[in-house]
């Protein structure tokens, strides 16, 4: 036995689906505009995950120019058939839905294939039938036209695997299991037993978010609904409930009858949310042929016992994480906006050190900055890291980011004024920026910048030597969260260096990156 603690993937991973492959499990996570994309996971007791890469890491596959930072990849579902691996999800700025292939989950994966305009909508997936036909399963605008905000219906199609595209006729399958029903979206269909099943999310992805499910002995035939729908939501919970917006689940069986979901949800603090939408696991249990997740309570729980042998890796996900850097490659823990080009890092140049170049681009715009960052993983937290930066001249920063898009984040961050080298702490909300703190440094040396996050309130500090400073004291984090930021995104946060706008050859050096709870 083995106990699960949820969520299963803390911080910023929404949207997950999963496969099962002889005893391994594989799950993947929506990335919108962040880069590389598609953080691909493996588990052989769902408790405990490993990363071993992400789908979509090169140029080629991923192009997010001029994104918001909620845009980019939606949705992405996994699937395996025949020894191969298929990933599909959408791009909503360049090209649309699309697939990629790999034989190894690890990876390489191909280049995309896009499916074209006949592929509409968004949350595509992938069913492959008992007679080794694929159909795609989306999702797509009432073709009577839409008589309401989120009025959708969703769609199946058959798919040549060989053309990689959409052959004979579309049918609509289903519109959501409550009346006048809002984004059905997500859809998965699975063959068990004698019945097509469709499990689904509607509602939106905010308070009202829930998963139904639909059924038919025929595939190319209206589905019927559960008489228990929605099946799962927390919606009749309340606002202040800690676990809210449970949606977009992917079952899974374990081979030995046991069946399992995956959802997302967000956890709360201060009735906000910092992390966005993460990944947590329930049971499933089938009572007169319809699935019921987590039977007798009707909510996520904190923990699940599961019947496997605990199954540990080296490099496990866990609610720390610490960085040096004395290799050649960026750890896959690390995510970029837009793109990650040589331009703007170099690992070779001062070994043990991260460099970040000051590029012109700045974090505030739609552009791929001198950033790396990781998730937000708890609202108790310490980031922590060693820079050695020396300012030429004004506008040329280098420090810490706490990213929830380009127009709110907190900026903690070495500059030059006048003849000086200042920490500057600076808060940019809804595009106005505004400094709250400052203080000079020693004219050259490493400098440690500690923030440290008890619920939704922030301490900022720098260390220079053997002098430790308090910059800020109780600064307001509620402002870089979804509720008051919008999107679909949770924060990151990591190091940086921009020049703001100017041409520049300079640098920053960082020594460490730590992040603990």
């Amino acid at each position: 036995m083995v106990t699960a603690n949820n969520p299963i993937l803390s911080g910023f991973y929404p949207d997950p689906s999963i496969c099962r492959v002889g005893q391994d499990f594989y799950l993947v996570n929506s990335s919108f505009a962040y880069f590389p994309g598609v953080p691909i996971f493996h588990s052989r007791d769902l408790a405990h995950w490993e990363q071993i890469g992400n789908i979509l890491n090169r140029e080629e596959q991923l192009p997010l120019e001029n994104s918001e930072i909620s845009q980019g990849i939606f949705a992405p579902t996994i699937r395996h058939h025949n020894g191969v691996f298929y990933m599909i999800t959408t791009n909503i700025n360049h090209g649309g839905n699309f697939i990629v292939t790999a034989e190894n989950p690890e990876g390489p994966w191909s280049v995309p294939h896009y499916l074209g305009k006949e592929a509409q909508g968004i949350d595509p997936s992938l069913f492959f039938d008992e007679d080794g036909k694929c159909y795609y399963v989306g999702t797509r605008p009432n073709p009577e036209g839409v008589r309401h905000n989120g009025d959708w219906e969703i769609w199946i199609q058959e798919l040549s695997l060989t053309e990689m595209k959409l052959v004979g006729k579309s049918m609509a399958i289903w519109k959501g299991a409550l009346k006048d029903a809002i984004w059905p979206e997500g859809p998965h269909i699975y063959k068990i037993g004698d019945y097509y099943y469709l499990i689904h999310a509607e509602g939106g992805t905010g308070p009202d978010h829930a998963i139904s499910v639909a059924r038919s002995r025929e595939l190319w035939s209206w589905f019927e609904g559960c008489p228990r729908n929605p099946v799962f939501t927390h919606r009749n919970l309340g606002k202040n409930y800690p676990v809210v917006y449970t949606g977009h689940g992917d079952l899974v069986d374990d081979g030995n009858g046991g069946w399992y979901v995956i959802m997302l949800a967000s956890r709360l603090c201060k009735g906000h949310s910092s992390m966005g939408r993460e990944t947590f696991l329930a049971k499933v249990t089938w009572e007169n042929g319809w699935p019921v997740i987590n039977a007798e309570t009707g909510k996520l729980e904190s923990q699940v016992e599961l019947p496997f042998p605990p199954c540990r890796f080296g490099k496990e996900v866990l609610e720390h994480d610490s960085f040096h850097f004395y290799g050649n490659k960026l750890d896959e823990r690390f995510v970029s906006i837009h793109r990650c080009r040589e331009t703007m890092y170099s690992l070779t140049e001062r070994p043990g050190f991260l460099r970040l170049y000051t590029r012109k681009e700045k974090i505030s715009d739609k552009a791929d900055a001198s950033y790396l960052g990781i998730r937000q993983k708890s609202y108790e937290f310490r980031l922590s890291a060693g820079v050695e930066f020396n300012p030429l001249k004004e506008g040329e920063t280098a420090g810490l980011v706490l990213y929830q898009n380009h127009e709110n984040h907190l900026l903690m961050e070495i500059a030059k004024r006048g003849n000086g080298r200042y920490f500057i702490v600076t808060t940019n909300i809804h595009g106005t920026k505004q400094t709250i703190a400052e203080t000079e440094l020693e004219p050259v040396g490493l400098v440690e910048i500690n923030i440290r996050a008890n619920l939704q309130e922030a301490d900022i500090w720098i260390t220079e030597g053997d002098i430790r400073t308090q910059v800020a004291r109780n600064v307001d984090l509620l402002p870089y969260t979804t509720e008051r930021a919008g999107g679909f995104v949770g924060c990151t946060m990591g190091m940086y260096a921009s020049a703001n706008g100017n041409e520049s050859a300079n640098y920053g050096d960082f020594a460490w990156l730590l992040y603990e709870k």
